[in-house]
């Protein structure tokens, strides 16, 4: 499971753009991460250009 880090997120949308599994959405002024949906591939941590994804 990816964590997000509320502080640090911009609420940008690169992780959304860039989820094939579409488990991240940006809901309002946060962004949600379904647990059923997420299969930890980690790419949303990489392009996070912030770093406010993390694994958990």
């Amino acid at each position: 499971m990816i964590e997000v880090n509320r502080y640090k997120c911009g609420y940008c949308g690169t992780c959304v753009a860039v989820c094939k599994f579409n488990a991240i959405d940006l809901v309002e002024t946060w962004v949600d991460i379904d647990e059923q949906e997420c299969r930890d591939c980690n790419t949303c941590v990489k392009v996070c250009p912030v770093g406010a994804l993390e694994p958990a």
